[in-house]
């Protein structure tokens, strides 16, 4: 995760990072469509970002691991998109009895909710909600659905809170806003698996937010908050589905081939001390975003410059052992990366060259499927992906 000098990138340079790797077009990626025949297991999501008028883009996914366009492919969000990248992780999510999808709207500084309905067709629910600040960039859900939302603009930067309604009503919560330094360039925000806890990064100044979440909804930051991270460039993060006191975030931004990711334990005051001899260098560059098999058992990172996927081994102590990286076929500027509810697949969103990668996993082995890449629909730039 983070230090102060050397390479320090923002969202901005993150996304002109994709530019310089991610020139290929849609039309490059492969052609293969899903069998008609093989059942639909669930169904893939991403924030198409779309400038002007936002859209969803869907997918079904098949039991021979192909995916096929949920109808036309792309469903209005009901906000604008920004058209550029993100660079964050997150832009998107499910809650968890996977009744809604909420999707940050970065061009008009709102967020969309949209109820899934019949054949995993996308409905907004009502009209996008303000996001409390400029730049949406990451939403975060808990499971008695409170919602955080990371706003990275260079002004109005900040956590802004909200309460999800059972018909999918989006309300703020009076007093919740935290604001950071306008410039901290926010990547990410989650909670924990029970949403007692909430993280957010900031990528430009390689910082790790660390709250308390209080019964009504308000943040606690935890003494020595923020922490400053173990490398350059904090982004991705995700605490353990299996131990709600690790943390591992990825330091995106150490330089070519200096890629690593941070190991944390996080206490129940939220701070954070390092774990083992962390960071765990990856030998990659630009390792972003962070997905952990649901077994607690594994750890992915996306290294958004190499145009692969590293996998390790998280061990009894909480440390990280590399297992070795994957080539994503076609790849160049993948960012977000999600596994299936069963964890049997990894799905990548290939934003730079406008694809979506399906991998098989085995452990910590990934081996992509046949048919895929599959090409994004055209414009936008989709960002975040979640899967049901």
């Amino acid at each position: 995760m983070r230090k102060r000098t050397g390479l320090v990138a923002s969202g901005a340079m993150l996304a002109a990072t994709i530019g310089l790797f991610g020139t290929a077009a849609s039309a490059s990626a492969s052609t293969t469509r899903a069998s008609t025949t093989s059942p639909v297991v669930g169904y893939t999501y991403l924030d198409g970002n779309t400038a002007t008028s936002n859209t969803i883009d869907a997918f079904a996914r098949h039991a021979d691991g192909s995916v096929s366009p949920v109808g036309s492919g792309t469903f209005a969000a009901g906000g604008a998109g920004s058209g550029v990248g993100l660079g964050s992780q997150g832009a998107i999510q499910v809650t968890h009895h996977h009744r809604f999808l909420l999707a940050v709207d970065a061009g008009s500084n709102q967020i969309s909710v949209l109820r899934i309905t019949a054949g995993g067709v996308p409905v907004p629910v009502g009209q996008p909600v303000s996001s409390g600040g400029n730049d949406p960039v990451s939403v975060a859900v808990s499971p008695a659905g409170l919602v955080y939302v990371a706003n990275a603009g260079a002004t109005d930067s900040n956590y802004t809170g909200f309460r999800l309604g059972f018909n999918g009503s989006l309300t703020p919560i009076p007093g919740s806003t935290f604001a950071v330094p306008n410039g901290s360039g926010l990547g990410d925000v989650f909670f924990n698996a029970l949403g007692t806890q909430l993280v957010g990064t900031r990528t430009t100044t390689s910082e790790i937010d660390s709250f308390d979440v209080l019964a009504d909804g308000h943040l606690l930051p935890a003494p020595g908050s923020p922490f400053t991270g173990q490398g350059l460039g904090q982004l991705g993060a995700e605490f353990s589905p299996t131990n709600l006191n690790r943390l591992y975030v990825s330091d995106a931004h150490n330089g070519a081939g200096l890629g690593d990711i941070s190991a944390y334990n996080d206490n129940f005051l939220g701070q954070l001390s390092s774990i083992g001899n962390s960071p765990f260098a990856d030998n990659q560059t630009a390792p972003c975003w962070v997905e952990i098999s649901h077994d607690g058992r594994f750890l992915f990172t996306v290294n958004t410059g190499s145009g692969n996927i590293s996998s390790y081994a998280i061990n009894p102590d909480g440390s990280l052992t590399l297992l070795g990286s994957t080539t994503i076929k076609g790849g160049g500027a993948d960012i977000d990366a999600r596994l299936t509810p069963n964890g049997e697949q990894l799905l990548v969103d290939g934003s730079g060259n406008h694809i979506l990668s399906v991998f098989d996993v085995n452990g910590g082995q990934l081996t992509e499927v046949p048919s895929s890449p599959t090409p994004l629909p055209a414009g936008g730039s989709p960002s975040g992906i979640v899967n049901i």
